[in-house]
C-alpha cells in the first residue's frame, strides 16, 4: 500500500443521505478511506441500511486492494442510539448503572453486537467510559453508568466483553474522560482543570480497566486540560494526553479515534488542516469527519503535506495502519450479503426484548 493509500485509511467519514453518493464512492475508490460511520439521516429501514453497508463493502474491496472498511455506529442506548425498531432498544447508561450487574451489562452489549453486525457494522462507538460527576454536565449525563468509577469501570468492561466476544470492536469513550465538564463539546472547547492524579484517581480509571479487559479502540474528548499540557488544545491534539498518557503510560496498543473533528470545539478554533495535522502528530490513528466531503479532501492533503515536508513522521503513519489492519483482520475481514429473513429472525427478536425489558425495570 503506498503512502496516499495509508493516508487514507486513517480517514473515517459520515456521509449525507441514504444511499452511496458520488462523493462517498470517491472517497473509497479514489482516497482509499478507512471507514465509514452512519447516522439517523443515513437510514430508511433495516433492509435499507442491510444493503447499502454491503454496497458500500463491495465498492472498498474492489477498489482498495481488497481491504474492507470499518462500518461503525453510536448505539450506545437511551438518547444515543441510530437505530430504532425493529432493533432491541436499551435505555440509557445511567439505568443499567442502577441493576450494578455485570451479567445484564455483558448481554446488552452481546445483543447489541448480534444486532448491529447482522447489518454489516463491526464497530460500535461504544460504551461511554465518562463518570458523571457534573449534574450540569449538558452532554453525557445518563450517557454515563453512573458517579461512581468503579462502577463504571466494571459495567464497562462487561459491555465491552458482550460486544467484542460477538464479533464487534468496541470504542471507549471520552479519553481521559468528559463527565465533569459543564459545556458541550459539541457547541465550544470545555475546559477541565484537573491534574494528573485527579485524574488518575477518578476520570481515568474506567478507560485503564478497559484496556486490561482488552478494548480494541478508544475516542478521545475534544476538552482542554491545562494542568495536563498548558497550550490551549483539545486533549485530541495533545501529544502529552494521547501518546503520553494513554500510550505509554496506560500501555493502550489499540486503535484512538478523534471524536468528530466537525464538532465546533474543534471547528471554532482550528482549520480542518491544522486540526488533522495535529491530530495525527499527537498518536490518533483515525480521524472523524462526520459531515463534509470538502472537509476529508483538506484532511488528506494536509497530511499528506505534512509528511512531504517532514511535519509528520512516516513512522507515525506506518504505525496506525498497522494498528488499523490488525483491528480489520479481526473484525471485518468476513463480508456476507444481508439475508431479510435472518434479520428479521435476529433484530428485536423476543428473547433481546426481555432483556431490554429487564434492563429498563431498574428505573
Amino acid at each position: 500500500m503506498n503512502l496516499q493509500k495509508k493516508i487514507g485509511q486513517m480517514l473515517f467519514a459520515g456521509f449525507q443521505g441514504t444511499t452511496v453518493t458520488p462523493e462517498l464512492r470517491k472517497l473509497i475508490e479514489d482516497y482509499h478511506i478507512g471507514g465509514v460511520i452512519f447516522f439517523t439521516r443515513n437510514i430508511e429501514d433495516v433492509f435499507q441500511l442491510a444493503d447499502l453497508i454491503y454496497e458500500i463493502q463491495e465498492i472498498a474491496c474492489n477498489k482498495t486492494d481488497g481491504v474492507p472498511l470499518l462500518i461503525g455506529v453510536d448505539q450506545e442506548g437511551g438518547r444515543v442510539a441510530r437505530i430504532k425498531e425493529p432493533f432491541t432498544v436499551f435505555p440509557p447508561a445511567r439505568i443499567l448503572g442502577r441493576s450494578r450487574s455485570e451479567e445484564l451489562a455483558y448481554k446488552q452489549g452481546m445483543i447489541q453486537a448480534i444486532e448491529i453486525k447482522a447489518l454489516g457494522f463491526n464497530i460500535d462507538f461504544a460504551p461511554v467510559l465518562d463518570v458523571d460527576t457534573n449534574t450540569e454536565n449538558p452532554v453525557i449525563g445518563d450517557r454515563a453508568f453512573g458517579s461512581d468509577a468503579g462502577l463504571v469501570s466494571l459495567l464497562g468492561c462487561s459491555v465491552i466483553k458482550g460486544l467484542q466476544e460477538n464479533g464487534v470492536a468496541a470504542c471507549g469513550k471520552h479519553f481521559p474522560g468528559h463527565g465533569d465538564a459543564s459545556v458541550d463539546s459539541h457547541l465550544e472547547l470545555p475546559a477541565l482543570i484537573h491534574d494528573i492524579e485527579r485524574l488518575k484517581r477518578l476520570e481515568l480509571a474506567p478507560f485503564n480497566a478497559a484496556i486490561k479487559e482488552g478494548v480494541e479502540s478508544i475516542m478521545t474528548a475534544h476538552i482542554y486540560f491545562p494542568e495536563i499540557d498548558s497550550e490551549k488544545i483539545p486533549a485530541t491534539f495533545s501529544e502529552k494526553i494521547i501518546n503520553g498518557i494513554l500510550r505509554k503510560e496506560s500501555g493502550f496498543k489499540g486503535v484512538v479515534f478523534s471524536d468528530d473533528l466537525e464538532m465546533k470545539a474543534v471547528e471554532n478554533n482550528f482549520t480542518i488542516e491544522d486540526a488533522s495535522v495535529r491530530s495525527i502528530k499527537a498518536g490518533i490513528d483515525m480521524l472523524l469527519i462526520c459531515r463534509s466531503y470538502e472537509k476529508h479532501i483538506k484532511a488528506f492533503e494536509a497530511i499528506l503535506k505534512g509528511v512531504e515536508n517532514g511535519e509528520i513522521s512516516k513512522k507515525l503513519i506506518e504505525k496506525s495502519n498497522r494498528r488499523i489492519s490488525v483491528l480489520k483482520r479481526k473484525y471485518a475481514e468476513k463480508i456476507e450479503k444481508p439475508d431479510s429473513k435472518e434479520l428479521l429472525k435476529v433484530l428485536g427478536s423476543e428473547e433481546h426484548r426481555k432483556i431490554a425489558v429487564k434492563i429498563a425495570e431498574m428505573k
